[in-house]
């Protein structure tokens, strides 16, 4: 069996920015049940949302999401910037209408968010109590269950990283160890510790795909965590005994997201 993805991503530049694109991607995932085939997951992520510069790409990305009627939306997030020298707290005053403009995506499942480091670094509580007055649920070291023609799946989220309090293991405690795992962390290079783990599936955010990216040069910055997988989907990468392969897909730009769809 496997999934596919599908990648929306907004490019770093403020022109660009405004006019995401949708790209394909496919995942095979040996343990995704045949009765989950078919799904489609919309990941977004890295909105450092502002009213001057995130609404409109953010108002976009929401309507392409939207046109490809995904089963379940996940966030991987900073939904806000601290700033370095003033109050962090204040920052997370950001998260309200950006929580709002999410709350017009719609999916089957619903919609799933972890926190990235800014949102770490401010107002955390302050945040998740945002989200969930707009209906989304933090994973914040837990999983939960989602159950199809008698299958299960288990979309599960870490606390971030580089600020928070991460905890794998707590995170993937209560699930089966049959079972497919879809796993949603803001840095990407803890993929690492990942393989190790029953995960079929890492979706990660972060580095932004380096923001600006050279032909040949690459990108002139990368965020800590975020500079051995920036961008993209890694190759197959073999695991312990509990499953056969496992995969990350990393979206990059502003205001990006991935589909995650069918099995074959």
């Amino acid at each position: 069996m496997a999934a596919g993805a599908f990648a929306l991503v907004a490019d770093a530049t403020l022109f660009e920015a405004n006019h995401p694109k949708v790209v394909q991607v496919e995942v095979p995932l040996a343990r995704l049940p045949e009765a989950w085939d078919g799904l489609r997951v919309a990941q977004l992520s890295d909105f450092h949302y502002d009213q001057h510069f995130s609404m409109t790409p953010l108002r976009r990305a929401i309507d392409m999401v939207n046109r490809l009627h995904p089963d379940l939306v996940v966030l991987t997030v900073d939904f806000v910037t601290f700033p370095y020298l003033q109050n962090k707290k204040r920052a997370a005053d950001a998260a309200e209408p950006c929580a709002r403009l999410l709350s017009r995506l719609y999916a089957r499942f619903g919609m799933l968010a972890i926190l990235g480091n800014h949102d770490a670094g401010s107002d955390p509580n302050r945040i998740i109590d945002i989200l969930h007055t707009q209906n989304i649920p933090v994973l914040r070291n837990r999983s939960i269950s989602l159950e199809q023609g008698g299958k299960r799946l288990w979309p599960a989220g870490v606390d971030d990283a580089l600020i928070g309090q991460l905890d794998l293991d707590l995170a993937l405690r209560q699930v089966p160890q049959n079972e497919t795992v879809i796993l949603l962390a803001h840095e990407p290079d803890i993929a690492d510790t990942v393989a190790r783990k029953p995960v079929d599936l890492q979706l990660s955010g972060h580095s932004h795909g380096g923001q600006v990216r050279f032909p040949l040069l690459g990108a002139p910055y990368l965020p800590p965590s975020g500079r051995k997988y920036p961008w993209g989907l890694a190759p197959d990468r073999p695991t312990d005994a509990l499953h056969e392969r496992g995969h990350w897909h990393h979206s990059r730009g502003r205001s990006a997201s991935t589909v995650l769809p069918k099995s074959l």
